[in-house]
């Protein structure tokens, strides 16, 4: 299930808020700029489809954010919990950052933790299987995948080059609370 939990950005402990409704997700985060919103495959997507099959079957919600938005490139991108690098690609992710572009990510299949600090409060947010977050450019976050990340997403990007962060050098991702393995099935 997604959730969003709202923090005091000097108070990781406590949460102000909580949702886990998608209604309820997307309406706070709209309030900061941020997109969320859930997508169906138009068709059946098999385990190990290949990153056309994946696209192709999101194409029409994929082409409705081109044409909004101006996106230049997609792929898919997909991490196993016994990937080799997965400790290494999990520490670049976890600082927090911001991008001169918008970073969109659909999960076509299991999680992510986007942590957004905005404005003195930092919105945790547990994307999973069918959630397309759309993060603005400029906004500061990070991301976890945890320390047994699996999920399949598709990416967006406005620049052809991809992925491109600016670290802020801000130690507050440190204190937030991380991704849980299986965080879905722990709750």
């Amino acid at each position: 299930m997604s959730r969003l939990r709202i923090f005091d950005e000097t108070k990781p402990r406590t949460p102000l808020a909580e949702y886990s409704e998608h209604a309820a997700i997307a309406s706070e985060l709209d309030k900061v700029g941020v997109r969320f919103e859930q997508w169906e495959a138009s068709q059946r997507i098999a385990p190990g489809a290949s990153q056309d099959e994946v696209i192709a079957a999101y194409r029409s919600d994929i082409d409705r954010l081109i044409a909004e938005k101006g996106y230049q490139s997609v792929d898919v991108i997909s991490l196993v919990p016994d990937h080799p690098e997965r400790a290494t690609l999990r520490q670049k992710f976890l600082s927090e950052h911001t991008h001169s572009e918008d970073e969109v990510r659909f999960f076509v299949a299991g999680s992510g933790q986007f942590t957004l600090h905005i404005a003195g409060k930092v919105y945790d947010i547990l994307c999973e299987q069918g959630d397309l977050i759309g993060v603005p450019d400029g906004t500061r976050h990070w991301f976890d995948m945890s320390e047994s990340p699996y999920f399949v997403a598709i990416r967006l990007f406005t620049n052809k080059e991809g992925w491109i962060a600016q670290f802020t050098g801000d130690e507050i991702a440190q204190h937030f609370p991380r991704m849980l393995p299986n965080a879905s099935s722990a709750r």
